[in-house]
């Protein structure tokens, strides 16, 4: 089983940020700078495509998890992106993928196919993080776990979910369902799932197909209206809010 390391460490607005790595997998977690041994609930947060761990979103996103909740947060770069070296493969779906964009063709086909492959790598990497990281004291193995992932952070979540029974909520969006359909229908936990009334990229159709699918008794619809890349950033405080009331608040322990 591969082990945890960190290898640097800073603090800034009230976050203690720690980079580590677990295997070949690097990764980051955030904690709260004043009690960053107290035992609290782990949040995994997956970046969207073409971005990477410490992407200003993430960032954001962790801010208000860890100063608002006292919660930990954790995000590994995905294979292929940040500092993780791309394979030929990596950079034909890519090439592919501008392609179609410079010519205006759909590029929902050449996402879904590569989000698919990466999910496959991913999961596993994910599950191998998730066991570092309850091996820390301030998570342990008993804690409660969330995950938040828009866009490639749900094309790589649903499936994480699907498979993972340590997580009891979760936060998604923004994803066409073709690769997702079978894996959405395997989650019970409580969700809450976000799209773009007017996405110009991903069908409102798509979108709401994949809502329906989940198998959660508890599940939220967030439609905006704006296209796809207009996602309200006032969504990050919701999500915070629908992590809170499912995972709970941070609680000391002393042991």
């Amino acid at each position: 089983m591969n082990s945890l390391h960190f290898t640097a460490e800073s603090s800034s607005d009230g976050m203690l940020e720690r980079d580590f790595t677990v295997g070949d997998v690097p990764g980051v977690l955030w904690s709260p700078a004043s009690d960053a041994t107290d035992r609290a609930p782990l949040v995994l947060m997956g970046h969207g495509g073409g971005a990477h761990k410490k992407h200003p979103a993430m960032v954001g996103r962790a801010q208000r998890l860890v100063t608002g909740c006292g919660y930990r947060v954790a995000v590994i770069d995905a294979p292929g992106h940040g500092d993780r070296p791309r394979t030929a493969q990596d950079e034909q779906e890519i090439a592919e993928l501008r392609k179609a964009q410079a010519a205006g063709e759909p590029e929902g086909p050449i996402v879904v196919r590569y989000n698919a492959r990466l999910a496959e790598l991913a999961v596993p990497e994910w599950q191998a993080t998730l066991d570092a990281l309850q091996e820390l004291p301030e998570i342990g193995a008993d804690g409660p776990v969330g995950y938040v992932g828009i866009a490639m952070g749900t094309a790589l979540g649903v499936p994480l979910v699907a498979a993972e029974p340590r997580i009891t909520a979760a936060v998604f969006g923004l994803m066409w369902p073709d690769a997702l359909f079978e894996k959405a229908k395997q989650i019970t936990v409580p969700i809450e799932f976000g799209l773009q009334w007017d996405d110009e990229l991903i069908p409102r159709e798509a979108g709401l197909a994949l809502f329906d699918a989940f198998a959660s008794k508890e599940k939220t619809l967030h439609a905006n209206a704006g296209k796809h890349f207009e996602w309200p950033r006032f969504e990050a405080d919701s999500a915070t809010r629908f992590l809170a009331r499912h995972l709970g608040q941070a609680v000391t322990s002393s042991a």
